[in-house]
């Protein structure tokens, strides 16, 4: 009879870790989606067993091949002396006392992933998650409250001497608690994973926190209610709060993305707060990836007279984002720099502890780690939600001239 761990390296071995990693992709946004905290704690946990023992494979692999290639696609890198040790001494406790989780943390110098860890989760995660590349987003373990900029650059005025600051830089500064809010990842570790070494336990665990934490900050972003995590650019700030709860933005209709749409969508922009006018320098479209390639797409895309199809068509400078989170005929513009996310340790977080929120094998002991952050749109004219269910196809615009007429037709061709 097969051991548990390798129960389920027999099933991957079935399927490709491509085809892995779409269903385990599939499962977490499905339950992220639903809302329901028991299928997104399983939903993690099944998705960190598996992650597991592809690592332990690959491990054990390298072991025998010394195979560069496989240490470039796991991402295995070489640890700081600071992170060496505390997967040292995690695994050193864990070994000691694996079927006394509690016992295993005793006596550590420390539980809280270090602060470098942290660094590369966040780079990791704004490579996979288009949406954290664009906006703000900082990693600020070290502080629990963050100073925002929400005007941007601050014009010098003129004024009495005995003019008071804040009667100038009103509306403009405002702070972000980091700590309000929390992001929990489960992670079952085996007795084979702690075979493996440091570097690949940080491997592990920095892949399971980048889908974890992808996933979590992603919908915070783009649709959060402001109710235990952050506000989303689909909110209303200026809307009526009901326990804890922003209500969404009334949408404007659009049914083109022409140069008079987009040009009024970038003025209400363009004013800030306290009735300040501020550059649009580019605008950030976000759409869920269905809308992209049956509405977006189809608007901002034609053939030309060659054949040959011209695409990302739009008047302004600007970054079009796809993400599963933003409402079916919606899109979100805005300017992403007035989108802070803050994401780090919070004093606290970080920690690593035994979790009895998921009753696991025999062969596999279930842990969390919770990462503090909080995000918010800066101001609520930075961001504008839109009805594009009425999106029409681009049409490209061919200018015929008649050398016997003074009169020049123009034909409206549709690609």
């Amino acid at each position: 009879m097969p051991t548990c761990s390798n129960l389920y390296l027999g099933v991957n071995d079935m399927k490709s870790k491509d085809v892995i990693k779409q269903e385990l992709n599939t499962n977490l946004s499905a339950a992220m989606q639903s809302k329901d905290p028991a299928a997104l704690t399983d939903a993690f946990a099944d998705f960190a067993v598996k992650l597991q023992a592809d690592v332990v494979e690959d491990a054990k692999a390298y072991q025998q091949t010394q195979d560069s290639a496989i240490l470039a696609r796991r991402d295995v890198r070489q640890l700081t002396a600071e992170e060496k040790k505390f997967y040292s001494d995690v695994m050193g406790g864990l070994k000691a006392h694996f079927d006394n989780p509690k016992m295993a943390f005793t006596g550590l110098d420390s539980t809280t992933l270090p602060t470098t860890v942290i660094d590369n989760v966040l780079s990791d995660i704004q490579s996979s998650f288009p949406i954290l590349s664009a906006i703000n987003f900082q990693n600020t373990s070290a502080i629990t409250k963050f100073v925002v900029n929400k005007q941007g650059m601050q014009l010098a005025t003129w004024g009495a001497l005995n003019t008071k600051i804040a009667t100038e830089l009103s509306g403009a500064i405002g702070t972000v608690e980091i700590t309000q809010n929390k992001l929990t990842a489960f992670m079952a570790v085996s007795r084979d994973m702690l075979d493996v070494g440091p570097e690949w336990m940080d491997a592990y665990v920095r892949a399971v926190l980048a889908e974890a934490l992808g996933y979590g900050l992603s919908q915070g972003i783009v649709a959060g209610t402001g109710k235990d995590m952050p506000i989303g650019m689909t909110k209303d700030l200026n809307g009526s709060v009901t326990n804890g709860v922003y209500p969404d933005k009334a949408p404007i209709t659009i049914t083109d993305l022409s140069v008079k749409t987009i040009g009024g969508i970038a003025a209400t922009l363009a004013q800030g707060p306290n009735g300040r006018k501020r550059p649009v320098p580019s605008i950030l479209m976000v759409v869920n990836p269905v809308d992209y390639f049956t509405l977006v797409m189809p608007a901002m895309t034609y053939l030309n007279t060659s054949g040959t199809y011209i695409n990302n068509v739009l008047p302004y400078p600007s970054q079009v984002v796809q993400d599963i989170n933003v409402p079916s005929k919606r899109a979100i513009f805005g300017l992403a720099s007035k989108y802070f996310m803050g994401v780090g340790k919070g004093g606290s977080g970080g920690q690593l502890e035994y979790s009895d929120e998921f009753q696991f094998l025999d062969d596999n002991r279930v842990y969390k780690i919770k990462m503090y952050g909080n995000g918010q749109p800066l101001d609520n004219n930075a961001f504008v939600v839109a009805d594009i269910s009425g999106l029409t196809p681009l049409k490209h615009q061919v200018l015929v001239v008649n050398p016997t007429t003074s009169p020049v037709n123009t034909k409206a061709v549709t690609a």
